[in-house]
């Protein structure tokens, strides 16, 4: 008996895995700004966390993320002197009975109603300080890197394996380096 090729191509779709596009953190604008004892910053990024990851934290998995910012200054003679550094941890999670999603920092939480809110509020830093400005010297050029990514070591050991085995569990993380020049009147600013 023939069967239909309808019905053959139906059940040819069926089989076939569903296509999920993997994460990506991608920085859009940062920038450095002097107040009286520090240089302050702000950063936005573009924040897409791939569609396993958005079934997995709203199926209650926290998620974990590192935002890492490095101030080092080149030199000729020896590896790069390491200027300043900050590392912030968040922890994003959804609870099903307040039907909720949390984002961490420490001890301070705030709550969303969706996860494209919190994942908003995530992808933006305003004046964070980060260098003191008695660290670096007025003219000198030092070299800034901003990253926001997914800390996999956080997953739950099951997941930690998959991360690292399938793509659908990664978010690629893109670094944004740029010049930095205290004192400069455009010099805190990555180029677009």
């Amino acid at each position: 008996m023939r069967r239909p090729l309808w019905l053959l191509v139906v059940l040819a779709l069926i089989a076939l895995p569903v296509y999920t596009r993997a994460g990506t953190i991608t920085p859009v604008s940062a920038q450095l700004t002097a107040d009286d004892d520090a240089y302050l910053l702000t950063a936005e990024f573009k924040v897409s966390l791939g569609a396993h990851l958005e079934e997995a934290v709203s199926r209650g998995m926290p998620l974990y993320f590192l935002l890492e910012f490095d101030l080092t200054r080149n030199r000729w003679y020896w590896a790069n002197e390491h200027i300043a550094g900050k590392t912030i941890n968040y922890r994003l999670s959804y609870d099903a009975l307040t039907r909720q999603y949390r984002l961490a920092n420490g001890a301070l939480y705030q709550s969303f109603a969706s996860l494209g809110e919190a994942l908003r509020v995530m992808s933006r830093v305003f004046a964070l300080p980060v260098v003191a400005k008695s660290a670096v010297k007025e003219g000198d050029i030092y070299q800034a890197a901003l990253r926001l990514s997914l800390d996999r070591q956080q997953l739950p050991k099951p997941f930690q394996v998959d991360a690292i085995a399938n793509s659908d569990w990664q978010i690629d993380a893109l670094t944004l380096h740029w010049q930095f020049i205290p004192g400069a009147p455009d010099g805190g600013r990555a180029p677009k």
